[in-house]
């Protein structure tokens, strides 16, 4: 019971991470439908970054962090108002094509940068190579410490949508975008600032997974496991990414644990495809009706 309760946190923690890839994912398509299959990647150049302002540059790691997530914020935006707006109008495969392409830009350029290159990285943070004993459990701080942040910016999240005008207005915009324009809702910057949103997420869940699966070009991979995430909770829904995510990260771990070698690699794909046949919405997902 010891290790199976061990493997669980080990799960929920990584799961956390794969929340909230998926959460960036769901964030862009309930406001624009439109899939963002860089999200894994733009998790990569969070955890750049923040290796970049704490280690390269010196800074204090909480600093470092915030620099970080801002700075991905900004690298939303700009992706919104360079790549995306232009191809408005145009069809979904464009823009499809476009965030794939997005993907492979940046992995290519992360490569070339000096100081980041192809090498593997560390990121040093105050919870490494520390441990917390609860009775016979001994878990690792870092584990803990991704549970805990995730939890408290889900918690953020929630709040920022349903309390502030911004919040709102980026609801708003994801039920009925014409409805949202005529009431005075500037969509096209509510837009932006969703996917500057979703980039600063994908940046915080890098800045998460850093510490235990290390800084490189090939972090942006775990889109891969985020995507199904996103997709077993029910793609559009805010609490099934990260119910999503949870449960691909505990099945992963368990089956790591007990299972032979290499089913953990397929083990959130089966846990996927059995769901949804038995709910092809997802565990979250609702069915919506449209007039035509």
């Amino acid at each position: 019971m010891v290790e199976f309760a061990q493997q669980v946190i080990s799960g929920v923690a990584i799961g956390c991470v794969y929340g909230l890839v998926a959460l960036g994912f769901v964030l862009v398509y309930k406001a624009t439908e439109v899939v963002n299959f860089a999200q894994g990647e733009l998790m990569m150049v969070g955890a750049f970054f923040a290796f970049t302002f704490t280690t390269l540059t010196g800074l204090s790691f909480w600093i470092g962090v915030g620099a970080a997530v801002a700075a991905m914020a900004a690298l939303g935006a700009l992706i919104d108002r360079i790549v995306i707006r232009p191809l408005v109008g145009q069809p979904a495969f464009a823009i499809f094509m476009a965030t794939v392409g997005i993907g492979l830009l940046a992995r290519s350029v992360a490569g070339m940068v000096p100081g980041w290159g192809f090498e593997t990285h560390a990121l040093v943070t105050p919870f490494s190579d520390r441990v917390v004993g609860l009775g016979t459990l001994t878990l690792s701080q870092e584990h803990l410490s991704i549970i805990v942040a995730t939890v408290l910016l889900v918690a953020l999240l929630a709040a920022f949508f349903r309390f502030s005008r911004l919040g709102v207005a980026m609801q708003a915009t994801s039920q009925n975008q014409l409805a949202a324009a005529y009431m005075g809702i500037p969509i096209k910057r509510v837009y932006m600032l969703i996917w500057a949103l979703s980039a600063a997420v994908a940046g915080f869940a890098g800045i998460l997974l850093a510490p235990i699966a290390f800084v490189h070009v090939n972090m942006g991979f775990i889109g891969l496991k985020a995507f199904p995430a996103a997709v077993l909770g029910g793609f559009g829904s805010i609490p099934g990414a990260i119910a999503g995510g949870l449960i691909i990260g505990v099945v992963e771990a368990l089956a790591g644990f007990y299972l032979p070698e290499g089913f953990k690699d397929v083990a959130a794909y089966v846990v996927l495809l059995a769901v949804l046949i038995v709910r092809p919405r997802g565990l979250f997902g609702v069915s919506t009706r449209r007039r035509v």
